[in-house]
């Protein structure tokens, strides 16, 4: 814990003493991201940028759950056309497929989900013809 500034002593140079025994005893050269550029410093400033950083970090989004889910469906079409294996390519439309299941049992809030699950085989199949394995 830290001391309490002593009277008679300007606050700022109680504060710079402060910091200088820190950075001599090492307790900033521990912290996350030290020695590394901050991030974010080449974008135009942002006055809400820790909001969407937090945001970002919880895994929140103000989009409402049925735009949130098709945009998951969206993302995993594109993922499973990159998937490098059949396999991965079959975990990616399982995990999208329970979450739409889920979804179609309890619609979540926002407009209509207007998504149903993939037919995992017929998407394989595609995806086998892409890479010329059909």
């Amino acid at each position: 814990m830290t001391e309490r500034k002593p009277t008679g002593v300007s606050f700022e140079s109680w504060v710079d003493k402060q910091i200088r025994e820190a950075e001599q005893r090492g307790d900033f050269s521990a912290l996350p991201g030290f020695g590394k550029p901050i991030p974010g410093l080449e974008r135009p400033y942002d006055e809400t940028w820790w909001i969407k950083a937090k945001m970002q970090r919880e895994g929140l989004s103000v989009l409402p759950p049925s735009l949130t889910l098709r945009k998951e469906a969206e993302d995993a079409g594109e993922a499973v056309s990159a998937a490098r294996t059949e396999a991965e390519a079959r975990r990616l439309l399982n995990e999208i497929n329970d979450k739409i299941r889920k979804a179609l049992l309890m619609p979540p809030e926002g407009p209509p989900l207007n998504l149903r699950p993939f037919d995992v085989e017929a998407v394989v199949g595609e995806w086998r013809e892409r890479r010329g394995r059909g």
